[in-house]
This record gives C-alpha cells, sequence and structure tokens, in this order.
C-alpha cells in the first residue's frame, strides 16, 4: 500500500518537472534511445560552477580546519588552475588528468580546474598501494597527475608527470606551484558529450576499470539528486518546517568515491551548501563538527552513523541541527535504522535514509526517505525520480515478473558511456536497450520498492568500500608459496563485512599468515588484505567444472570465525 509520504513526493516531484516549472523535463538521444532529461540543468560542469558560484558568491563553501573559504574564491582560484593547465601543461580537451590526494579544498579546487579546462578528471584511489596507482594511471593513460605527498611516494619512478602539492597550506598556498605557469588562456567551451570524468570500480574481474562520464551524465545525476532535495525542502515547508540557515554536510566519503563526487560536492554547488572536509573519519569529531557547524544533512557509510549512536559521549553534543542521517554503499542493519530513528530522530532530530547507486550511475538509483524507511527498513527504496527507469531483468536481459528475483538494472542519461579502453566488459554489462546489469540480485515489491538480496558479482562489501575476491586471490597467487587461494566475505559487526581466505601453499612450502598479510600489504590497499587466512594442508575443494567450490569454503570458513 502506498504511503501519504510516497503521494506527496509523487506530486511534488510532478510539480517540480512540469511544464514552465522549476526542472522541465525535456529529453535526449543517447545510443539510438530516447532518455528523459531536465532542461534547465547546464551543458557541462564549467557553466554549472560559473552560475551557483556567482549565485552563492560570498556564502561560506568549504571548511577545513581553520581555513574557511567563499564559493567566490573558490572559483577563482580553480579558474586560474584550469588556465594554467591549458598554459602551462598543454592540457587539451579530453586529456586525462590523475587526482591522486586525501580529501582537502585542493582536492576540490582541481576538480573543477580540470573539468574547466577540458580534462578528464580521473579520480584516484587515494588508498591504493604504488602497483594498483601506476596500473590505474596507464589503464587510462594519464597526461598528468596531482599528488599530494604521501601518495606521491607511491608514484616515484611513474613515467607520467607528477605535480606534487602541499594540500595542508591554505589552498592559495597550495596551488601556487600549478598557478606560477597561469596565463590568460582562453577555456574551451564545453558541450555535455565532452569527457568529464573517470571513476574506478572494483568489479568481480580483478583490477578496477576506469568508468568514463561525460559532462552531461554527470551534470543530470547531480540535477537528479537536486530534485529530490527539492521534493523534500517543498514538503518540509508545506509542513511549516521549512529551514532557516544556509544547508551544510560534513564531507566523511573519500572523493574519489562517486557519492561523495555527486550528491555530495557537486550537488552543493547547486543548493549553496557549505562543506565541513573531515580528513580522516572519526566518531567523536564527526559530533563535535556537526554541533559547532550547525551540520544539517549526514551522508557516510552505515558504520559512520552507527558509531556516532553508539559513542559513549553523543549526549555531550548537539546533533537536533540534522534533518537526515544519511548512508549508501552497503545495506544498513534493519536494528540500526530503528535506534537511528528512536535515538538520533528524537524530539523533531534526524531522520535515517538510504541511497542505492553505483559508479557507473553516478550514484544514482534508489532512495528509501524518513517514515518509508523505518516501515521496510531492508529496502533500498523506489526508482528516484525524475529520470531513473528500473528494472529487474532475467540472464537474457527480459523483464521478470512483479515479485520475483532478476539482476537489478538502472536505465537512465546519468549512466556511464563505458569502462575505458574495455569494450568486452562495457558491452556485458549493458542491455541492447540501455539498461546498465548491476550485478545484484533483487526484487521489487508491489509498491515498486527494491529489496536486494544477493550479489552475482564475486565481490565483497567492507564498509561500502568495493573489494574484488579475485583481485585478492591475484595478489595471493603472486607469492611463491601459494597454489591455490579463495577469498570470500566474513561478517563483521563494524563493517558488516570483512575479507577472508584459505590458501593451500605449494609442495614443500610452508606458509604463515601474518607473513602472507603483510606480503599482500606490499600490493594491495589495506581495506583489501583479509583479516583472516587459513592455510589448508589438502587441496581446495573443486567443483565438477574444476573450480574450487568457494561456496562450500565460504561455508566452512564463516564458521570456524564464527565459532
Amino acid at each position: 500500500m502506498r504511503t501519504l509520504l510516497d503521494e506527496r513526493m509523487d506530486a511534488t516531484i510532478a510539480a517540480l518537472t512540469g511544464p514552465g516549472a522549476m526542472l522541465p523535463l525535456t529529453t535526449v538521444e543517447r545510443g539510438g534511445r530516447s532518455y528523459p532529461m531536465i532542461a534547465a540543468a547546464p551543458p557541462a560542469l564549467p557553466a554549472y560552477y560559473a552560475h551557483y558560484c556567482q549565485e552563492h558568491a560570498d556564502k561560506t563553501f568549504l571548511v577545513s580546519g581553520p581555513e574557511r573559504l567563499t564559493f567566490a574564491e573558490v572559483y577563482a582560484l580553480a579558474a586560474a588552475a584550469a588556465r594554467a593547465l591549458v598554459a602551462g601543461h598543454r592540457i587539451a580537451r579530453g586529456d586525462r588528468v590523475g587526482i591522486a590526494m586525501r580529501n582537502s579544498p585542493s582536492w576540490i579546487a582541481l576538480y573543477m580546474a580540470i573539468t574547466m579546462a577540458g580534462g578528464v578528471a580521473t579520480l584516484l584511489n587515494g588508498w591504493w598501494q604504488a602497483e594498483e596507482l601506476v596500473a590505474a594511471i596507464d589503464e587510462v593513460g594519464c597526461a598528468l597527475v596531482f599528488a599530494d605527498a604521501p601518495r606521491a611516494r607511491r608514484l616515484d619512478g611513474a613515467e607520467v608527470p607528477v605535480v606534487v602539492l602541499d594540500d595542508t597550506l591554505p589552498l592559495a598556498e597550495a596551488l601556487a606551484p600549478l598557478l606560477d605557469r597561469a596565463a590568460d588562456a582562453a577555456l574551451p567551451a564545453l558541450a555535455g558529450e565532452d569527457h568529464a570524468t573517470i571513476l574506478f570500480t572494483s568489479g568481480s574481474t580483478g583490477r578496477s576499470k576506469g568508468a568514463l562520464c561525460d559532462h552531461r551524465a554527470v551534470v543530470q545525476g547531480v540535477f537528479n539528486y537536486l530534485a529530490q532535495a527539492l521534493t523534500m525542502l517543498s514538503i518540509a515547508a508545506q509542513d511549516g518546517n521549512a529551514p532557516t540557515e544556509q544547508p551544510s554536510t560534513l564531507l566523511t566519503l573519500p572523493l574519489f568515491h562517486v557519492t561523495a563526487e555527486v550528491p555530495v560536492l557537486l550537488q552543493s554547488f547547486a543548493m549553496g551548501r557549505k562543506l565541513v572536509l573531515m580528513p580522516k573519519w572519526d566518531a567523536g569529531e564527526a559530533m563535535r563538527l556537526i554541533a559547532a557547524e550547525r551540520i544539517s544533512y549526514f551522508v557516510g557509510v552505515p558504520l559512520m552513523s552507527f558509531e556516532m549512536l553508539t559513542h559513549p559521549d553523543r549526549h555531550r553534543y548537539d546533533l537536533s541541527t540534522v534533518t537526515d542521517f544519511a548512508a549508501g554503499g552497503a545495506p544498513r542493519p534493519v536494528e540500526h535504522v530503528r535506534r537511528i530513528a528512536e535515538e538520533m530522530g528524537a524530539g523533531g532530530g534526524g531522520a535515517p535514509l538510504i541511497g542505492y547507486g553505483l559508479t557507473e550511475t553516478n550514484a544514482v538509483g534508489t532512495g528509501n526517505w524518513r517514515g518509508n524507511y523505518l516501515a521496510k527498513p531492508n529496502s533500498a527504496g523506489r526508482a528516484s525520480p525524475p529520470l531513473v527507469d528500473l528494472a529487474i531483468l532475467d540472464d537474457a536481459g527480459a523483464p521478470v515478473p512483479q515479485g520475483a528475483r532478476g539482476e537489478v538494472a538502472i536505465r537512465s542519461i546519468c549512466n556511464f558511456l563505458g569502462y575505458w579502453n574495455q569494450p568486452e566488459a562495457t558491452a556485458a554489462c549493458m542491455t541492447a536497450d540501455g539498461y546498465f546489469r548491476t550485478g545484484d540480485i533483487g526484487y521489487l515489491d508491489a509498491e515498486g520498492y527494491l529489496f536486494i538480496v544477493d550479489r552475482k558479482k564475486d565481490i565483497i562489501i567492507r564498509g561500502g568500500e568495493n573489494i574484488s575476491c579475485q583481485e585478492v586471490e591475484a595478489a595471493l597467487y603472486a607469492h611463491p608459496g601459494v597454489a591455490e587461494a579463495a577469498v570470500f566475505g566474513l561478517p563483521d559487526a563494524r563493517f558488516d563485512e570483512v575479507p577472508g581466505a584459505v590458501v593451500h601453499p605449494r609442495d614443500g612450502e610452508t606458509l604463515d599468515a601474518g607473513a602472507l598479510q603483510a606480503f599482500l600489504g606490499e600490493h594491495i590497499a589495506a581495506f583489501k588484505v583479509p583479516v583472516r587466512i587459513w592455510i589448508a594442508d589438502a587441496p581446495l575443494p573443486r567443483l565438477g567444472t574444476e573450480k574450487i567450490d568457494k561456496v562450500a569454503l565460504r561455508a566452512t570458513y564463516r564458521a570456524l570465525a564464527a565459532a
């Protein structure tokens, strides 16, 4: 049965997107198919920055420790950096330019500058080790990489030019090595079809793939999120609860993740929203910042809101300014949803919210809001209007009957163009009629709510971070003493799931779990290293196809871990 909130949200979004309204819809052709598109959105990111940085010029945009920067200040520095990229570094339309840095105002200004200069902002995972960083840079052919000192050390000896910036300095000082090469260069006029970003995704096939998006997909993804925000703002106003302060949020997630990039960073331009940066997650510090900066919206992986919920010092901080405690990247346990509503939403405070989207969809997908989330706490919610077309497909790509299980698929103009230089992988994840196959298994109930029940891809989701089992297995096989290896997820109270592994040594070899973990730590990011490694004396069990029987191994070793 449809809820009152569903009816109000549907009526409001229809009013927002109708002819002559704030966000009217039009259509656009891509790949021989017509897609709905928000007509009011600028065609590309440079026009988007320029418009909203002028509209919100004097408002605080970035807070990073003692540094506070307005929209106008950040825009001016980003524009100067863009001209330096064109004039000093000869960056041309379509050149890939990497960012390998922690979250900082410098990261944000560089992202803006690269996309304003016509480059493709290539967002490198700051947690990667040297081999992973170099592989990604080589994969997409970066012309230039910006790095902070820790990442620069990992890139020592890389063939690509690396510009090292000290992002611990105030923004103008941090960008000085780049701005020294600034000139009055003309910036290109970009269209929606120009390439804008590459983000890396860990699927089931080993090393991360570079997901390429054009400007139109990114901007439309932002505006689809903006439509949701305006919907809830309108409902709040109807109820007499319209906000009276500048919207604000903590930047808790790494900017190389699509959630931090699109709905957090980019949406903030249009909203005139203040971003308070946290270089490293700490629940106590997050609550201090929420109270000090009067944060109105919180988003992170589910673990983050739960750590605040259960923190012994929570009573010391006023968190009542937060209207929503949102999460993405992984499901929330049902009990967490109830406790957030009861304990953190008491007295009109924050309500729980969950979203589901992927790197390949620019984070656009579904949302489950407030009372609806409490009623269906194990659901990812309904398809996010006005642009998302959600379907459940069988192996042949045909829709299954309502309520039947199948692969979750998303179609919208916000979807990516494909994996860089990997046409086979792109073809494998797209249907002939334009749906992106997510690799998640789920079903839709009678009200259109999505329930994800399994995973088709061989991945582990550790606190919202995807880990390819095949990639970790490949790293194990690089050890000369390993004959067989299998990697799988283990339940974990904090991260929901963590990697575990079982290995069988080569004849005559002796393996030690701690030494294997240390070996892996030199080759893959720390979050990918299995927390438990079992050494099996006998060869690993195999199926009739001669593949290792990971289902049986997972069941056996999960039981051992639980015991």
